[in-house]
């Protein structure tokens, strides 16, 4: 027996009736091996109502009722090409002029999530468009810039 919390493992016949012995659970392995050993009838079943409230069935069920009565297929959210556009171009311009990897290092993601997020194919990967969004000071939703471009010389620390 292992020690899964999602099995439990029941002693005696599932025949219902006066002489027959009654289905106990299994605390321990010396009980299972015991049971073993005087030949009764051992079945393992799985528990599926534990104490998550999120898994219980019935809002599951809600879930898939609902998925199965769709008939079309939903599409992957993809990134809008504008805003792909909105970071290629502030990428390229000279207060944050940077590589693709070199934003890719700042945000900590690959060069190649860059490349596709800049071209409107990636799959919306809100974390990565919000971290990209900072490094450039682009709004994450529109992709237009949120602060207006900085002298030259000036910093904006104090």
């Amino acid at each position: 027996m292992s020690d899964d919390w999602d099995t439990v493992t029941k002693i005696g016949s599932k025949v219902s009736g006066g002489a027959s012995q009654r289905e106990t659970v299994v605390r321990g392995k010396a009980a299972l091996n015991a049971a073993q050993r005087s030949g009764n009838i051992i079945g393992t079943e799985k528990k599926f109502a534990t104490g998550n409230p999120a898994s219980k069935a019935g809002v599951e069920g809600q879930r898939l009722t609902k998925v199965d009565r769709s008939d079309d297929i939903v599409p992957v959210q993809k990134v809008n090409p504008e805003i792909g556009a909105a970071i290629r171009d502030r990428r390229s311009k000279d207060p944050y002029k940077m590589t693709q990897a070199e934003l890719a290092k700042k945000v900590n993601a690959q060069a190649n999530d860059i490349k596709t997020l800049e071209s409107g194919q990636a799959i919306k990967n809100q974390a990565l468009l919000n971290k990209v969004a900072r490094v450039l000071k682009i709004s994450p939703k529109t992709g237009k810039a949120l602060d207006e471009e900085p002298a030259k010389g000036s910093s904006s620390k104090k």
